[in-house]
Formats: C-alpha cells, structure tokens, sequence
C-alpha cells in the first residue's frame, strides 16, 4: 500500500478537478434520477447512455471533444426516442431499443473505420475521472449549472407531471414539453457523468442514489437531499479509496453507491 496523503493529494490540480466535476456530476445525477425514478423511465437513462457511445466515436473519429459530439447525438437521440413514441411507432421501450441499437452500430462503425479501440475510448467506456481537464470541467460545470437551474425552475411542473401526469394536462401544464425537457436534461447529466464512471456505469450513478434515498419513506425534498449527499459522498469515497489503493475509481464508486443501498434496504426491512 503507497503512503496515503489526503492534504497532498488535494493540492494536486488533477485531484482538485475530479472532486469538483466528479461532485457536480453526482448531484445532478441524483436529481434527475429521482425524477426518471418516480416516473418508472429508468431504461432511458440506459438507453441514453448507449446511444452517446456514437457520439464519444464520432468525437474520437474527427478529433473533437467526444463530450461535445456525445451531447449532441444524446439529444438527437432522446428527441427522436419522444417522436417514435408520440407516432405510435412504437412504445417507449421499443423506441429506446432502436435508437440504442443505432447509436451503437454507429459507434462500433465509426471504431472499425478508426481502426479499432484506443485508450481514449476505453476511458470513455469505463470513467476516467482523473483525467478531467479544464475543458472538461467548464463543461461539465456549464451543463450542471443550466441543469440546476432548470430543475430549479419548473420544480413544480416537474413534481406534478412526475405524481399526476393527467392532473398536469387538465391543469393546462405543458406536459409533452417538459416530458422532452426532462429527457434532454437525462441526456445532458448522461453526458456530464461519462468521465466520472464511464458510458456503461453511469446508468448506476442515475438511479441508485435515489432509490436508496426512496427506502427511508421521506418526503420529495428529503428524499432528493438525501440522494444527493449519498451520490456526492459516493463519489468522494470513490475517488480517495482508488487513489489510496490504486483501483478503478468508478468501480469504487459505483460499489461504494451498491452498499448504500443494500444498506438502507436491509435498515428498511428491519424497520
């Protein structure tokens, strides 16, 4: 085991970047997943992942920043998810079901064509929290800040559409709006939690704080500042556990997260 230096490590740029994207990522992870949670749309946050594997290729295969071409095709993707629904296409499974078969054919064409997986990719597809960069974490601060913000907004809308979906409509809410918005910002906090614990890990990160937080039968604002500090906290754990024991760190982190709610799951049934 290497000496373990908390202060040390702190003072590094590189750690100082992981705890603050890593953090900002969490939170917002833990808000909208509550949402997608309560409304029974989790495979989005799933879908939405697969489907940014195109988007991470394609940056990778034009030399742009795979977060910036992964939010694009995240959104495209999430919008034409909401339009095949709205058609009648097909339902809301089978829609998020194209659409994460094509974008991850286009990921894996666009791979073929590059000649192949490269470091780079595998730290896209795993998290590599370590290697935020300061593009990265304006980004990822930009994208968590207008998500903030917009939750903070329409709270309200949010909150009804997610318990009373038919009320909202007679209500004169614009719930097909903000049904696409809520998605959008799935799409958006996806993206901004890719280099926390990777496209395949980061459904994990969206749901498990607030299921855990859902266990201890709270209101909607205590259950969400609970899920929010198991997520922050998660991550935090995760990020010092790897460093003093020189493992992946979104697998801590994504583990850390499982026995949080193992935890309040067992202190449920106990209750």
């Amino acid at each position: 085991m290497r000496m373990f230096d908390p202060l040390k490590l702190i003072s590094y740029h590189f750690f100082q970047n992981a705890l603050i994207g890593g953090s900002i990522a969490a939170l917002v992870c833990a808000l909208i997943g509550l949402f997608i949670i309560l409304r029974k749309e989790s495979m989005i946050g799933d879908g939405v992942a697969h489907i940014s594997f195109g988007g991470i290729a394609l940056g990778l295969f034009l030399g742009i920043n795979p977060l910036l071409t992964a939010l694009i095709i995240s959104i495209i993707g999430v919008l034409l998810i909401n339009y095949i629904r709205r058609k009648g296409l097909a339902q809301s499974d089978s829609a998020i079901a194209v659409m994460l078969s094509i974008g991850f054919s286009i990921g894996l064409i666009l791979i073929s064509l590059a000649g192949g997986f490269n470091v780079d990719l595998f730290s896209y597809l795993f998290g590599s929290i370590l290697t935020i960069g300061q593009f990265d974490l304006i980004l990822i601060s930009s994208l968590g800040i207008v998500t903030l913000i917009l939750i903070i907004v329409f709270y309200k809308e949010l909150l009804s559409i997610t318990f009373d979906e038919e009320a909202s409509r007679l209500m004169g809410i614009p719930v097909n709006v903000l049904e696409t918005g809520l998605n959008i910002l799935v799409a958006v906090t996806i993206v901004l939690s890719i280099k926390v614990v990777g496209m395949i890990l980061v459904v994990a990160l969206l749901v498990l704080p607030g299921l855990t937080a859902l266990q201890f039968n709270k209101g909607f604002k205590k259950t969400s500042i609970i899920s929010v500090i198991i997520g922050v906290l998660s991550v935090i754990v995760g990020i010092f556990t790897s460093a003093l024991f020189n493992i992946a760190t979104s697998g801590i982190i994504i583990f850390t997260l499982t026995a949080f709610f193992l935890s309040a799951a067992i202190y449920k049934h106990l209750e």
